[in-house]
């Protein structure tokens, strides 16, 4: 049996083919043991001539049943955030560090209770985000919440440290531009809600002033 080290969707991951060979084979990765309770692999969704990208930390109950990044709740925020700062959703391709939702579920039929990914679990996965980047090519992405930011630039990263600010990284061996926030799931969960959602778009906003 392979080591949780060993974990990887290197493997699954198809050379040519652009995005819709990548969705397709990302439906059949077994890289790492998520998927053994998802429903179903959520992939990215965008057009690959996007200007900017989205990071996510991984699909949630929602997102999970439906198969699409950002259909749930934290996606309505992010959404209404996107179009307040002046960045068009239909321009932007969102996805997430991990493809499977990671869930805790005390029984049968219970609601099922997200728990955040392990940087392993993330890494297993940084071959689908590598190709999704290498195919997109964006000006700019937007790294959303820790996991994220940790599974594009490392463990030492740190979201409070870093937030609405333009960085300039080498990425899977490429120089990209990325501005990181919090995650939109933690505007839901803040007491003051309207002050977390002014902070979130505060660093949209910075986002579309660097694609200016």
């Amino acid at each position: 049996m392979a080591t949780e080290d060993a974990y990887t969707a290197e493997p699954f991951v198809p050379a040519r083919g652009g995005l819709p060979a990548l969705r397709k084979a990302a439906a059949a990765c077994r890289g790492c043991p998520l998927h053994r309770d998802a429903t179903q692999t959520v992939f990215g969704a965008g057009s690959a001539d996007a200007r900017v990208m989205l990071v996510g930390e991984q699909p949630g109950d929602q997102e999970d049943r439906q198969g699409k990044p950002f259909v749930g709740p934290a996606g309505r925020v992010l959404e209404r955030a996107l179009s307040e700062a002046g960045l068009d959703p239909a321009d932007a391709y969102v996805t997430n560090a991990v493809k499977h939702f990671k869930f805790t579920q005390s029984e049968p039929r219970k609601r099922r209770i997200h728990k955040a990914p392990t940087l392993r679990e993330a890494a297993a996965c940084g071959p689908w985000l590598a190709a999704e980047l290498a195919v997109v090519e964006p000006e700019l992405i937007v790294v959303l919440g820790a996991t994220a930011g940790k599974a594009l630039l490392g463990s030492s990263f740190r979201v409070t440290q870093v937030r609405g600010t333009v960085l300039e990284e080498e990425i899977h061996g490429h120089p990209e531009r990325l501005v990181p926030t919090v995650h939109p799931s933690s505007v839901l969960r803040a007491d003051d809600r309207e002050a977390a959602y002014r902070g979130l778009l505060a660093d949209l906003k910075i986002a579309a002033q660097a694609l200016e």
